[in-house]
C-alpha cells in the first residue's frame, strides 16, 4: 500500500511538473521580460552596494545604475542594430560566396582522389546556416529587448526589495533564525557568479571586437557583441559566437585570415576561459559539464535566447532547491560536478 501511495505521489509531481512547464511556455511574453529583468538586477546589485558604501541614498543610487543600464542599451542598439541591418541585407551575397567557397573546397579535394558529392554535401551541410543562427540569436534577443520599459520598471523594484530578499528566503523555507547557512552561500554564489561571467563576457567581447577591427574584419562591433552575449552560454557559446566571422574573414578575406581569426578565437576564449575565469570564480558552481549541456537545451527551449544566456544560474536555483528536499537531494547529488563529490 505504501508502496502504491509512492507511485502515485510520483506520477502527481511529474504531471504538476509538466503543467508547470506547459504554464511557462504559454506565458513566455511575461516570464522571460521577468528573467531578464532579475539577471540585470543582480548584476547591478554590486553598484547598489558600491553606492551605500558612499552613503548615497538607494534611490538616487537606482536612478544612477538605471541611467547607466538606458546609457549602455542605446549605446549598443545604435551600434548593432545599424551593422544588422546592413548585415542581413548583404546575406544572400555572403551566402552564395560562401557556397562557391564550399564548392572550390571540394572541387580541391577531388584533385587528391579525395571524391565527395557536391549536391549532397552541400544539403547536409550548408556553412550560410551558420551564419543564419547567429542573426536569429541576435534577432530572438533584440526581440526580448523590445519591453524594455517593462524590464527596466522591473529591474527598479528588484533593486528596492534586494536587501530583504536573503530573509524572505529564509522566511519561505521555514527558517526565521537563519540557521540555514547554504541559502546565503546560495545566493551569494549566483550573485558572484553573475557578476564575474558579466565581467568576464565584456573582456571577451572587446578583445573579439579590437582583433577583429586589427585585422579589418566587417561588422567587428556587432561580432563583438555577439561574443559578449554568447560567453553566458557555457561548452558552446564560445564556439557559436567565432563561426561567423571565420566565415565572413574567409569571404571577404582569405583562408589564412579566416585561419588566424578561428586561432584569435580560440586563444582569447581559452585565456577568458581557462585562466581568468577560474580564477576569481574558483571551482565554480558546482554542475556535471553533461548536466550545464543538457540544461542550454532545456532552458534554450523553454525561454528561448535568453534561457539560453541563463541556463546555469536558473539550473542552480533548481539544484539548491532540490538540496534542501528530503524528497529531492538525491537528484540534487546527480545534478553535482565532480569536484563536488570529490570534496566527500
Amino acid at each position: 500500500m505504501s508502496s502504491l501511495s509512492g507511485i502515485t505521489k510520483s506520477l502527481v509531481v511529474i504531471a504538476s511538473l509538466f503543467i508547470v512547464l506547459a504554464g511557462i511556455k504559454l506565458a513566455n511574453d511575461i516570464v522571460v521580460p521577468f528573467v531578464l529583468a532579475a539577471f540585470i538586477a543582480i548584476i547591478c546589485n554590486p553598484l547598489l552596494k558600491f553606492f551605500a558604501n558612499y552613503r548615497i541614498p538607494k534611490g538616487l543610487a537606482i536612478v544612477l545604475i538605471i541611467m547607466m543600464v538606458m546609457l549602455m542599451g542605446m549605446s549598443l542598439t545604435g551600434l548593432v542594430g545599424q551593422s544588422l541591418n546592413d548585415f542581413s541585407s548583404q546575406l544572400p551575397q555572403y551566402r552564395e560566396a560562401l557556397r562557391s567557397k564550399f564548392i572550390w573546397f571540394v572541387d580541391m579535394a577531388a584533385q587528391y582522389n579525395i571524391l565527395i558529392d557536391k549536391q549532397q554535401l552541400i544539403a547536409l551541410f550548408d556553412p550560410g546556416k551558420m551564419i543564419d543562427v547567429a542573426t536569429n540569436m541576435l534577432a530572438g534577443f533584440g526581440g526580448v529587448m523590445a519591453n524594455i520599459f517593462l524590464i527596466l520598471l522591473t529591474v527598479v523594484f528588484m533593486l528596492f526589495e534586494a536587501p530583504m530578499i536573503s530573509t524572505k528566503v529564509h522566511l519561505a523555507l521555514d527558517d526565521p533564525d537563519m540557521k540555514m547557512k547554504q541559502i546565503d552561500r546560495f545566493l551569494d554564489s549566483i550573485n558572484s557568479y553573475l557578476a564575474i561571467k558579466t565581467l568576464v563576457s565584456l573582456a571577451t567581447g572587446l578583445l573579439a571586437a579590437v582583433f577583429l577591427w586589427v585585422l579589418d574584419v566587417d561588422y567587428f562591433v556587432l561580432w563583438g557583441v555577439f561574443a559578449f552575449l554568447l560567453n553566458y552560454i557555457p561548452n558552446i557559446g564560445s564556439i557559436i559566437a567565432a563561426v561567423p566571422p571565420v566565415l565572413l574573414a574567409l569571404v571577404t578575406h582569405s583562408p589564412m585570415v579566416s585561419a588566424i581569426v578561428a586561432a584569435g578565437y580560440i586563444s582569447i576564449n581559452t585565456i577568458m576561459g581557462n585562466i581568468v575565469e577560474p580564477r576569481f570564480m574558483g571551482r565554480g558552481l558546482g554542475l556535471s559539464t553533461l548536466v550545464v549541456f543538457l540544461s542550454l537545451i532545456f532552458w534554450g527551449w523553454l525561454l528561448g535566447t535568453v534561457g539560453m544566456l541563463l541556463s546555469v544560474p536558473l539550473t542552480m536555483v533548481v539544484k539548491i532547491a532540490l538540496e534542501n528536499s528530503e524528497d529531492g537531494r538525491w537528484l540534487a547529488t546527480m545534478l553535482g560536478g565532480e569536484e563536488q563529490h570529490n570534496a566527500r
